[in-house]
């Protein structure tokens, strides 16, 4: 008679790959940072299974409307991996979430962020987690709640992923877009930290081309190519609610764009109405040096490069044209670099594309809506 027992020993969820343990020290090293963005208005503390915020005010407004974005920060993570920094990737995905919320006129709320990885090191969780901390403060944002989830076998055990949704208010009267825009306004661009979170596949695979390590200095950044492509997204809700709330620039925001993937033309047209068009003049500003290094290290064509990268310009305001020197001047005071880079016109009075470089870009991103049009060429570009 076989007396062998057929079943395996004894699997424990740590066997799996699974460490609960780890995932508690995770908690305990960011709880300091999540607690400090927290108002009054927070309730209850870290680890309950569900943030909640007191949303009382909302009774003062006369019609709220809530405003809600989720987004992640993609390849540019690989980048924070092969360098092992990983502080600087929540803010990038607070400016990724909230700035989309701000785009409508929302004030950002509450924020949750959800960590996917292969295997939790408590100490790179926590540094995640207290750049996103980092990010909500700046935006005057609460985070108040998050998820790590360990995948073992599906994910390396260095791999790891983040997402983020937020929640915001804002007046219906006051919601900003399309319908607010008018022929005459100004196009007030905003100036970009760098690259952003948006086109680090095309980056990565420029820089693994030409053979660079992100390691080495590159004098025209004043820092490592590494350094240069972990700067974390500029987030610039607070700048901007403070022009929609200051006496001097109230209502002079017609409509706002934040410049992600597609590139600033892409974007800008999903906020023109049908019948008019931005016609921005490239020459009214200069990108920072990674954006000329990294077209001239890949060979990339212009107009596929600005399809892709923000190209310096992180952020747009169509602004009525009375009020466009007050705002540049509030947003100057506040230290963001702003110009004025187009104008609004009617689309049927753009001239048919000529040069090289000049295009137009109309229904980006499913919005049957205007046109852009980029003309011109940036200063020291041939």
């Amino acid at each position: 008679m076989n007396t062998t027992d057929p079943r395996p020993s004894a699997i424990t969820y740590a066997d799996s790959g699974v460490d609960t343990a780890a995932g508690d020290r995770a908690v305990e090293l960011m709880k300091e940072a999540v607690a400090a963005t927290h108002g009054p208005q927070v309730l209850g503390g870290i680890g309950a299974f569900a943030g909640l915020v007191d949303v009382s005010a909302l009774k003062d407004y006369r019609r709220p409307l809530l405003a809600s974005s989720t987004d992640g920060v993609g390849t540019k993570i690989a980048i924070a991996r092969e360098l092992d920094i990983h502080d600087t990737i929540g803010r990038d995905l607070v400016g990724m979430v909230v700035d989309d919320i701000i785009v409508v006129g929302a004030e950002p709320l509450a924020m949750t962020d959800y960590i996917a990885c292969g295997k939790v090191v408590p100490e790179r969780i926590a540094d995640i987690v207290r750049g996103i901390a980092e990010g909500c403060r700046l935006a005057g944002c609460a985070l108040v709640g998050g998820e790590t989830a360990e995948h073992p076998g599906l994910m390396a055990p260095e791999d790891y992923d983040v997402a983020g949704a937020a929640v915001g208010v804002v007046e219906a009267d006051e919601l900003l877009g399309p319908d607010r825009v008018r022929a005459g306004d100004v196009v007030i661009g905003m100036d970009a930290s760098g690259l952003h979170s948006n086109g680090y596949s095309l980056v990565r695979a420029v820089v693994s081309a030409a053979g660079l390590s992100l390691e080495e200095q590159i004098t025209d950044f004043g820092r490592t190519l590494g350094e240069e492509l972990l700067e974390p997204t500029r987030i610039y809700t607070a700048d901007l609610l403070a022009v929609l709330r200051d006496a001097r620039t109230v209502g002079a925001i017609h409509a706002l764009s934040h410049v992600t993937g597609g590139g600033l033309a892409a974007n800008l047209a999903r906020v023109m109405p049908r019948g008019l068009a931005a016609r921005v003049d490239r020459a009214t500003w200069e990108p920072g040096a990674v954006f000329s290094h990294v077209a001239r290290w890949g060979s990339v064509p212009q107009l596929d490069l600005e399809g892709t990268l923000n190209m310096g310009i992180g952020m747009v305001a169509l602004v009525g044209a009375e009020q466009a020197d007050a705002t540049l001047a509030l947003l100057t005071e506040r230290g963001l670099g702003a110009r004025v880079i187009g104008e609004v016109v009617p689309e049927e009075s753009l001239p048919e594309p000529g040069a090289p470089l000049e295009s137009v870009v109309t229904g980006a991103k499913g919005v049957e809506g205007g046109a852009v049009m980029l003309a011109g060429q940036h200063p020291g570009w041939a």
